[in-house]
């Protein structure tokens, strides 16, 4: 636990939450500020700020959760968008790992998560190339 992150103040009921699930190693609550209706994350409750610094048996736990998560919030509108900002850079607000599980409908097209699927840079091939080799060495 960190005593200065918001969602261990959550986690040890010092901070009121709405709680959907909890098991002994995650926790399942409606987002404060919520996208959508039925916004939820699901987060472990070992602080950890990155996906990498996870242990995996930990991830499989997380991710377990989120596949059971994911049923309901698909029974809201009739997907989900699961999203992780991983990292400051990434658009992570806060330092403890979480996974967003936003529902979404035909209703949500062409809204404002839609742009970063919008007008996306083109990359040459040698772009492309270099890339690859840098990932899969």
């Amino acid at each position: 636990m960190s005593m200065d992150c918001i969602f261990c103040k959550i986690i040890s009921r010092e901070i009121p939450s709405k709680i959907i699930f909890e098991d002994e190693e995650t926790i399942s609550i409606l987002d404060a500020f919520p996208i959508t209706l039925g916004h939820t994350l699901v987060i472990p409750k070992n602080h950890h700020e990155q996906i990498q610094d996870i242990p995996s048996d930990l991830n499989e736990k997380l991710f377990s959760t989120v596949q059971k998560m994911i049923k309901k919030t698909d029974s809201i509108k009739g997907s989900t968008l699961l999203l992780v900002h991983n990292g400051k850079d990434s658009g992570q607000e806060i330092m403890h790992v979480h996974v967003h599980l936003i529902p979404r409908g035909p209703e949500d097209s062409d809204d404002k998560l839609d742009h970063v699927f919008k007008n996306k840079p083109t990359f040459s091939d040698s772009a492309m190339n270099l890339i690859f080799e840098k990932l899969s060495s």
